[in-house]
């Protein structure tokens, strides 16, 4: 059946909106699975950008149905802005083209709070959250205590759930972290007034998609931030609090693996991470400032959600052939290739060594690459501005060369490369 998967490869930041956008071209159901409102989808289109934290991004094309699936967690005063912003800049978002799956979690400012007072109580050894609830709200659904979006349906009690939810968390703030606590009662007017707006959206995601797929119909399931910030996969404790890899797909969304058909990878030509954890190849000076760029352009290297500064590095393709293995990727696509022009020369990783011993992949996983020194191979660089290469053959051979070693190293072909954040800039390898 036609389910393609995208997920990051790194820690996030790839690119992955823009080619879900591109994608969904020739789908009709396009399926967000994980995360929340910590994610950050940036799609250029002519003179428009759109940021997008909680819709998927392929709800701008129009043919397209827009899915949350219970794998995320929803913030409702952010996904209405969201819906909001699309409407302003002419996308049509009504009950036909977006659909909320009943069994995703709702956040609520009580997470909010509790995130900022477990971030402040960690102090330096604090993890970089966004401070957006996502690690509470996520917890009150493993511990079986939390919200749900059907909870909206149910008028008559939800105030009183909100109420409870409200006193719970505020008993921890108040005794556990000496934060101040939350009224509960304009809360829980507030997430009266969502369940009016959004009942209507809210459906049975998991038959949906399957009711498209048996059609024949193509699906495309978005993944939230990267593989290397997997609960499970990721670089732990530094990680967020879902399933980011493409497994995470088929539980986020309700649906069996024999109905996959690719799972393609995003990374980007050389490697970010926004907040701490561990970082091996990361650069400092004027060429870390080359990469991120100065934030001027809405492509730069700053989180979209946070605005903080991304850190930058070579790419390393000890931890992509880990991706690799973990997602099952099938192909890859690597973009913001553009960015690398006028570099003179260029490294990859392509090994570890710890204690005198060489290492071509993980013997224990990510979650503590302290120990592990990159070991680079270097390729020549290109001056020239690939922005207007509209084709492969139009790649300065250097950068042709460089994205065959990442496919080589990596194990699995390289099937698209971006060179700029428009549509047209995507070419085919």
């Amino acid at each position: 059946m036609p389910l393609d998967i995208i997920v990051g490869a790194q820690w996030g930041d790839e690119g992955k909106g823009r080619i879900v956008d591109l994608m969904s071209a020739r789908a009709e159901v396009v399926a967000r699975y994980n995360g929340g409102d910590n994610a950050g989808h940036t799609v250029t289109v002519g003179q428009q950008t759109f940021k997008l934290h909680l819709i998927p991004s392929g709800i701008i094309h129009p043919h397209t149905i827009g899915v949350i699936g219970n794998g995320v967690v929803v913030n409702p005063q952010t996904l209405l802005a969201e819906m909001e912003m699309l409407r302003s800049h002419g996308v049509r978002v009504d009950d036909n083209r977006l659909r909320i799956s009943h069994a995703a979690h709702l956040i609520t400012p009580a997470h909010l709070a509790l995130d900022k007072a477990l971030e402040k109580q960690r102090g330096k050894g604090s993890i970089g959250t966004t401070g957006r609830g996502i690690g509470p709200a996520y917890t009150d659904k493993a511990s079986r205590t939390g919200l749900r979006i059907e909870d909206l349906l149910d008028k008559s009690n939800l105030g009183e759930k909100v109420i409870a939810h409200v006193h719970k968390v505020n008993q921890l703030l108040s005794g556990i972290y000496g934060a101040e606590t939350l009224d509960p009662y304009p809360i829980a007017a507030q997430y009266l007034e969502y369940a009016r707006i959004l009942s209507p959206y809210v459906a049975d995601i998991s038959l949906l998609i399957y009711e498209t797929l048996r059609r024949g119909s193509r699906v495309l399931a978005e993944g939230a931030q990267g593989t290397l910030l997997d609960l499970d996969h990721g670089t732990y404790p530094f990680v967020t609090s879902s399933s980011s890899t493409a497994s995470g797909a088929l539980v986020g969304l309700g649906i069996g693996p024999g109905q996959v058909d690719r799972v393609i990878g995003v990374v980007k030509a050389f490697q970010t991470r926004v907040g701490a954890g561990p970082f091996p190849t990361e650069l400092e000076g004027d060429l870390a400032l080359r990469l991120r760029g100065t934030g001027s352009q809405p492509w730069d290297e700053y989180g979209t959600t946070t605005g903080r500064p991304r850190r930058v590095g070579w790419l390393d393709l000890v931890l992509l052939r880990y991706a690799v293995r973990v997602n099952g990727l099938s192909q890859l696509v690597v973009t913001k290739v553009d960015v690398l022009s006028g570099v003179p020369a260029l490294k990859l990783c392509v090994a570890y060594r710890m204690q005198g011993k060489v290492y071509s992949d993980l013997p224990m996983g990510v979650a503590d690459l302290s120990p592990f020194e990159p070991l680079y191979e270097e390729l020549p660089g290109w001056e020239e501005d690939v922005c207007s290469a509209r084709s492969w053959n139009q790649l300065p051979g250097a950068a042709q060369l460089y994205i065959r070693r990442i496919s080589e190293v990596a194990g699995v072909p390289v099937r698209s490369v971006s060179v700029g954040p428009e549509r047209d800039q995507a070419l085919e390898v």
